[in-house]
């Protein structure tokens, strides 16, 4: 199988896997001081299950936002389809690639590869796997975080410079 890659930040790319983009700003969003309170052990929007149906749609993951130290979530629900552009998909490994300006997380339905989708330093890519093996119609939640740095002194806004679905070989 050839590689298929989507665009996730091109509308007709994003409906090929019935997916569309909402953001919201903060740790916590909608959390007083956007969630960002001392010790805190978790934030909700990383789940699978998390509603964002009351956050915004964005339609360009490159649109910078806010400015200072700051976090936001930029969360995708995409649903596998039978084939891409005519190459049969079922079975593919699937991965999301994107590069977070500054730092990142990728959460996979609700959880984090601790190798491939955490914090590894300003600008760095991200490759993530999705799906180890596509099965049409299955769906998936990404879930990206992303924090302005460098946290001492961050410069500029937040977003996501990329971010890519692809869809390889298994072998």
């Amino acid at each position: 199988m050839p590689r298929v890659a989507l665009d996730l930040n091109k509308a007709e790319d994003r409906a090929k896997v019935s997916g569309s983009w909402r953001v919201a700003d903060g740790l916590v969003p909608g959390e007083p001081n956007e969630g960002l309170v001392s010790q805190i052990l978790a934030s909700p929007a990383r789940l699978g299950d998390f509603d964002d149906s009351g956050w915004e749609e964005c339609t360009n993951v490159r649109a910078s936002r806010s400015v200072g130290f700051t976090f936001g979530w930029w969360r995708v629900t995409v649903q596998l389809p039978t084939s891409i552009d005519g190459v049969d998909i079922a079975g593919s490994r699937v991965f999301l690639e994107t590069n977070a300006d500054n730092y990142g997380e990728v959460w996979v339905d609700g959880q984090i590869d601790r190798a491939t989708g955490v914090v590894v330093g300003i600008n760095a890519q991200h490759r993530v796997e999705v799906s180890n093996s596509a099965v049409p119609g299955t769906k998936h939640v990404i879930a990206c975080l992303v924090a302005n740095g460098p946290l001492a002194e961050p410069r500029g806004g937040i977003f996501l410079r990329y971010a890519t679905l692809a869809f390889e070989s298994s072998g």
